[in-house]
């Protein structure tokens, strides 16, 4: 298994569609992963360290496991299928849950939790970096963090209609 690093989430342009991107650590694969934009903020929100003043969906979780006296071990992104990601949350206990990759990722972000791949999903999926991809992603990656902050701040609980009973 890969270890992948959580770079962050970009918006892709024009469609304006968030995107997590992963990199193989130690390597130059990166695996990009299209989400929504709930998950998309979820996973912002952990990377900032930005705690909601009440616990969001992947707080509770990671609550929730805590209180049940359990670990999260690994995020393993199994597969991709119809052009979406499988993902399974193994914990210390041997069990393990599938789970979709934006929730498991929001998730490892706020447990501390390695998250790893296959070889051949890297090569089915992964995107190879260039000799200049990396110089230019660090030059634009300030610039994109500005965009999705700029989004998050214009979007409230409102935008993504009513959960219905809490």
């Amino acid at each position: 298994m890969k270890p992948l690093d959580v770079l962050g989430v970009r918006v892709e342009m024009p469609a304006s569609s968030p995107v997590v991107l992963l990199r193989e650590r130690g390597g130059d694969r990166y695996l990009p992963v299209w989400i929504g934009a709930t998950e998309a903020t979820a996973i912002a929100y952990a990377q900032q360290g930005v705690v909601p003043p009440r616990p969001l969906t992947h707080d509770l979780l990671k609550n929730v496991i805590d209180a049940l006296g359990r670990t999260l071990k690994l995020v393993r992104i199994d597969g991709l299928i119809d052009g979406v990601f499988h993902s399974t949350l193994v914990f210390d206990n041997g069990v393990e849950v599938s789970s979709r990759t934006s929730d498991a990722i929001a998730l490892a972000l706020r447990t501390g939790t390695e998250v790893v791949t296959n070889d051949e999903l890297l090569a089915q999926a992964g995107v190879l970096s260039g000799p200049d991809d990396d110089e230019a992603a660090h030059e634009n990656e300030e610039q994109e963090v500005e965009q999705f902050k700029e989004f998050l701040d214009t979007i409230s609980p409102e935008d993504f209609g009513d959960p219905g009973p809490h």
